[in-house]
């Protein structure tokens, strides 16, 4: 199934990618007969590319100081022209959808090791893992948080907080945004999100993971129930497919881990188990890479302690900045007809 899945994948990718190659060449067939300059440049400087490998692989007649200053003078000259018609450089490349691997889903690493391309990393696990969990991005994202939503009344007595619901968003969402800034920051912690339903805990997660996903890190959104029982059922399994064993990775080297309901799980030692190797390898970065992780629960710190282990409790209070969300809840006022929009369109 995951060779099926990989297969179709590398199809679209190359369908991707010709139809980028042709959009281009039209594109300059059309440039071209507008500014016939444009081809004559292009036609320059590609006789003085081969030129210049010429006189570097035998030594040949050309002087390299004299074919560098004809292509600097040609190259400053197409930018004039290009910049006159309202265009830049980019209007002679291929658009490709992903710059870093070309559309082809493989780059090299440092050592020129072909490696997985993260774009196409993550869309193995959105279809293999991800599914449902992250399908609202495009509407749940920074730029459609809309922080009037949240009630500006102090209520210490309904929400044990001397602040308004939306004071505590705002702060939030600083946190949120922040912890997106910083997320190469090996120093930088983790987030938990805990709280009741409906108080955003959910659209804050997917904001997060939409502006990773545009720094091209790899994201695994799993309910807590699903991952541990998954890693649990992958264990046990006699016969273990590359599927199961790739799952198990993912989790420990995605770059970003979010655990939604965390507490709503059956808890037995096996899972406490999981669960404390999952936090400690992201934590201590056995990976040997920066991985971060969200979790999203209804418990609160100090019901973490008595439900979980302390070791993973301790884990939590020591490497996560805890933020809590209160207020009224957003989901029960649609239902009884309130106008409510999260975002904004």
């Amino acid at each position: 199934m995951a060779n099926e899945v990989l297969k179709t994948l590398l199809k679209e990718y190359e369908q991707k990618r010709i139809r980028s190659e042709m959009e281009l060449e039209s594109r300059k067939e059309r440039l071209y007969k507008e500014i016939p300059r444009l081809e004559e440049i292009e036609d320059e400087l590609n006789s003085y590319a081969i030129k210049t490998a010429k006189s570097i692989l035998s030594g040949g007649d050309y002087s390299l100081d004299e074919l560098n200053k004809r292509v600097i003078k040609l190259k400053k000259e197409k930018e004039e022209i290009l910049s006159k018609a309202g265009l830049d450089a980019s209007c002679l490349k291929p658009r490709y959808e992903c710059n870093i691997c070309k559309d082809t889903g493989y780059i090299l690493d440092d050592n020129y090791n072909t490696i997985m391309c993260t774009c196409l990393r993550q869309k193995l696990l959105d279809i293999s893992y991800n599914k449902s969990n992250m399908s609202n991005l495009n509407k749940e994202n920074f730029d459609t948080f809309n922080l009037n939503v949240f009630s500006n009344k102090v209520d210490v007595e309904k929400f044990k907080a001397n602040i308004s619901p939306r004071k505590n968003m705002e702060y939030i969402y600083k946190k949120c945004r922040a912890f997106v800034e910083n997320f190469d920051n090996p120093d930088y912690k983790n987030l938990l999100f805990t709280g009741n339903t409906g108080l955003g805990k959910t659209f804050m997660s997917n904001c997060i993971a939409n502006e990773l996903l545009k720094m091209g890190k790899t994201v695994l959104y799993q309910t807590a129930p699903v991952l541990l029982e998954t890693i649990i059922d992958n264990k046990m399994a006699k016969n273990k497919k590359d599927s199961q064993k790739e799952f198990y990775k993912n989790v420990l080297e995605c770059d970003l881990l979010i655990i939604d309901d965390l507490g709503t799980e059956c808890i037995n030692s096996m899972k406490l188990s999981e669960l404390f190797t999952i936090l400690n390898t992201r934590l201590l970065n056995f990976n040997s890479k920066i991985t971060k992780t969200i979790i999203s629960t209804n418990l609160g710190i100090d019901k973490i302690f008595n439900s979980y282990e302390e070791r993973i409790g301790s884990r939590i209070a020591g490497f996560y900045d805890i933020l809590y969300f209160f207020g009224d809840d957003l989901r029960l006022k649609r239902r009884i007809g309130i106008p409510i929009r999260l975002y904004r369109y």
